[in-house]
């Protein structure tokens, strides 16, 4: 994703003499005011942060809005004081013909810290967007909120807390994400982490809750800046980022690719593109191996079967065992969550379990369809992951794939075993429809874990070798039997058994068919979600 990168402006703060204020009309003086205050902070500040490869504040802006027009919220904020905008910009415009609001600090005024008319700012703003149902974007690049005017900003009800508050009111209404160009320590960390979408750039963007130095004073430990919230860290493990790119052009692409597949506010249906064929390569029938054992990429599988050049991973380095993303398929907006055999079998881990439940929610609450690749062994098992809470954690995702209310459409690719059957959206979880391609295999578990577990005492009671070998082999093949494709389609355990190749136009008919009926969730005050 490449853009054009604006020409840095180089002008800098006027020093006029008492003469030249003194004939200053009031036009002029609005006129220079404001000229001031679109350069941000000192020249120095500025020539620190584009010689570091960064943008500056507005610039992003120009990326970001069509034929680079907004309008902007207290630009004038605190410039008497120095603090042009109090370091941030609060702005609304365009992006691909539809509103957006852009909160964005202004890192070359005071680090982008938070002051008092900081977090007024951008309450205005979020409660503007949120009234107007608008998508909000966060362009975040700030060394925090600032020690000296927080008895000003902390403890009241009127405080930089209510950033947090108004976010977590606003989530599901319209989509919010953050794009991490710096900093974003502390409290202010929070922000990414309440977004829909979190952007990172890569040696750039950081976010911890206590910096290096700070931990050291208080643990011991010795750790780097990068070690600590490096980009790369968030969106490989911790799971904080959700989209790692090289330079700030790159992030605004994303949001830009992100924000298209969404529509401006959760009452409103997605936005449907012109119809592209899928890219040229192998058909689906030919990736699809027939024998278990053998792998394929299930990557390979979506982009040969979504219109060419819509794919867009989420999370796509973090727990890469599950493959979550958006696509469209004739121009259709989809959510898509599939097993990668690629990774660990595809088997559910922990934070693959995360991971798919929180894309689930992102498509509930914005009215996209999801599609569901099913090529599953389960859940993974073994002690470790058992201390890590596989129980819990499994069950958020079957618990978001049970409320899910959009349309859901599962496709058995391959194997479909165990409780992983549920949870990738099984018959029992009331999809819309249940796809079986000819390779399907849906049972409750395997043949080798379903031999082991039949015959276990026979298989240990044959001590030839081969002769055990052989009797495994049979007892296998007879249990493959019973979980061939056509057998589940005679008891009508599934809507339709498809061929491979066939598949995209029997989802295009599905989703235009599916996308007609109205989303009614379960009537209550608060599910109690799994955590």
């Amino acid at each position: 994703m490449t853009q054009t990168i604006p020409e840095q402006k180089t002008a800098d703060q006027t020093n006029m003499t008492k003469e030249d204020q003194v004939n200053e009309t009031v036009h002029d003086r609005l006129a220079r005011s404001l000229e001031e205050a679109r350069l941000g902070g000192p020249e120095k500040n500025r020539k620190k942060i584009t010689d570091s490869g960064k943008l500056l504040v507005r610039q992003r802006l120009d990326l970001l809005f069509d034929d680079q027009h907004y309008i902007e919220d207290g630009l004038l904020a605190r410039f008497e004081e120095g603090l042009p905008g109090d370091a941030v910009v609060t702005a609304f415009g365009k992006v691909d013909g539809r509103e957006v609001c852009v909160i964005a600090n202004d890192f070359s005024v005071k680090a982008g810290t938070w002051g008092n008319r900081t977090f007024e700012k951008i309450i205005q703003a979020q409660e503007k967007a949120n009234e107007a149902g608008i998508p909000i974007v966060y362009l975040f690049d700030s060394a925090g909120a600032r020690i000296n005017e927080q008895f000003e900003s902390f403890a009241g009800r009127h405080a930089w807390g209510n950033i947090f508050y108004n976010q977590v009111q606003i989530s599901g209404r319209v989509p919010q994400v953050c794009a991490l160009f710096g900093p974003s320590p502390a409290g202010s960390a929070y922000v990414p982490a309440l977004c829909d979408l979190t952007i990172m750039v890569r040696g750039h963007a950081t976010a911890y809750l206590g910096s290096p130095r700070l931990a050291e004073m208080v643990t011991g430990e010795k750790v780097t800046l990068e070690e600590m919230g490096g980009a790369e860290m968030h969106c490989t493990v911790s799971g904080l980022g959700d989209v790692l790119v090289e330079d700030d052009a790159e992030a605004i692409a994303a949001i830009r690719v992100w924000l298209s597949y969404l529509p401006a506010d959760w009452e409103t249906p997605a936005p449907i593109a012109p119809a592209a064929e899928p890219r040229e390569g192998r058909t689906l029938e030919e990736i699809v191996p027939l024998r278990e054992a053998e792998v394929f990429d299930m990557e390979e599988f979506v982009e040969s079967l979504v219109d060419e050049g819509s794919w867009f991973p989420y999370k796509e380095l973090f727990a890469p065992e599950m493959l979550t993303g958006f696509a469209r398929i004739n121009g259709r907006p989809v959510g898509l969550v599939g097993n990668q055999p690629m990774h660990m079998g595809g088997s559910i881990f922990p934070d693959s379990s995360d991971k798919a439940a929180r894309f689930i929610w992102i498509c509930n609450a914005y009215n996209i369809p999801i599609l569901f690749l099913v090529d599953i062994a389960g859940y993974m098992i073994g002690s470790e992951v058992e201390r890590q809470g596989i129980i819990r954690h499994g069950a958020k995702m079957i618990f978001a794939v049970s409320e899910c209310r959009v349309p859901r459409i599962t496709v058995l690719v391959r194997k479909a075993y165990g409780g992983g059957y549920l949870a990738m959206s099984g018959a029992p979880m009331n999809p819309d429809a249940v796809i079986a391609l000819p390779t399907a295999r849906p049972a409750l578990m395997g043949p080798d874990a379903a031999v082991n577990g039949i015959y276990y005492n026979q298989i240990h009671e044959i001590e030839d070798p081969e002769e055990r070998k052989a009797f495994i082999a049979e007892k296998q093949a007879e249990y493959a039997e019973g979980i061939d494709v056509f057998k589940i389609a005679n008891a009508n355990a599934v809507e339709a058994v498809v061929p491979a190749n066939e598949l995209r136009a029997d989802l295009t008919r599905r989703l235009g068919l599916y996308s007609k009926r109205k989303a009614v969730p379960v009537e209550r005050r608060q599910a109690v979600t799994p955590v």
